[in-house]
């Protein structure tokens, strides 16, 4: 029997692209025909393989696994700028509208924060956010490092991407996992929620320490669209969540809607980015 591809997606922009469909800017200006306009047929398809396995392995187990072999943290220490180079070996050949690597994608999001006036630790999330990526690096499947994130321990939203394949999940049938609160209490608060396994858990844990709150919710929920879109799971948001998700509402359209085919220029940006790292962040980082 033949072995699924634990990497359905020719890219990992195939996610975005995707999201950019279900969730489209309503001020884009820009024609729908000339904006990610692939043209093979087969990237719905392959979208859907890739929840198909998402769905069926995210289970509450898979995740304290995955807690227990990653925030060890003893993969490699980096700098910030060492890991965004590192980072650049996931260049993606295949976006159509623009030929950018990671790096220059995380700079054109920082810089729409910075231009419009935001504070600076706003402007380093834009550049952070997507650095847990690196997963991919150390050898974890695309499914466990994108795509949209959800509780698990609890009953899957009908609100998720895709809510069909969850029926394979062993949590779905589950009587400890399947009810609409599972192991969690009414209102309990995300911080006391699993959430599915990828880069924004991994990178939330990297840099709690060091990042104000309203970065860290940005980062560490920023894929949660059945919360942040749809309200899904108002149930185990507290107070405090409601109130710290206005800035992952604030932060996410500058993640979606930013990409422009003109690249920014690296070396003119970076003295900036580098103050501001260190203003922030140690010199190194486990990862």
């Amino acid at each position: 029997m033949n072995k699924p591809n634990p990497n359905p997606l020719s890219s990992m922009d195939q996610w975005e692209e995707d999201l950019l469909k279900r969730y489209p800017d309503p001020e884009m200006t820009k024609e729908k025909k000339d904006f990610r306009n692939y043209k093979d047929s087969d990237r719905e398809d392959t979208v859907r393989e890739f929840y198909k396995l998402n769905h069926q392995y995210q289970t509450y187990d898979f995740v304290t696994s995955k807690e227990k072999e990653f925030l060890v943290f003893n993969k490699r220490e980096m700098s910030i700028w060492e890991a965004l180079d590192y980072l650049n070996t996931l260049v993606d050949d295949s976006d159509p509208d623009i030929e950018l690597d990671q790096l220059q994608h995380l700079l054109q999001t920082s810089e729409s924060i910075r231009k419009d006036g935001h504070p600076d630790w706003f402007v380093l999330t834009g550049l952070l956010h997507d650095l847990g990526k690196v997963l991919c690096l150390f050898g974890e499947p695309q499914w466990a490092v994108v795509g949209d994130t959800f509780p698990v321990g609890c009953g899957f939203s009908e609100k998720i991407v895709y809510p069909q394949f969850f029926n394979s999940n062993p949590d779905f049938s589950d009587d400890r996992y399947s009810s609409k609160l599972g192991v969690y209490t009414q209102n309990c608060g995300l911080e006391n929620v699993k959430m599915s396994w990828g880069h924004d858990e991994y990178l939330y844990q990297i840099l709690k320490d060091y990042l104000p709150k309203p970065a860290l919710y940005m980062i560490r929920y920023h894929s949660f669209y059945a919360q942040h879109r749809e309200g899904a799971y108002d149930h185990l948001m507290s107070e405090e969540d409601h109130e710290y998700f206005n800035w992952v509402k604030l932060f996410n359209p500058y993640d979606l809607y930013s990409k422009a085919p003109v690249p920014p220029d690296v070396e003119a940006l970076k003295p900036y980015y580098q103050d501001l790292i260190t203003k922030y962040l140690p010199e190194k980082l486990s990862f």
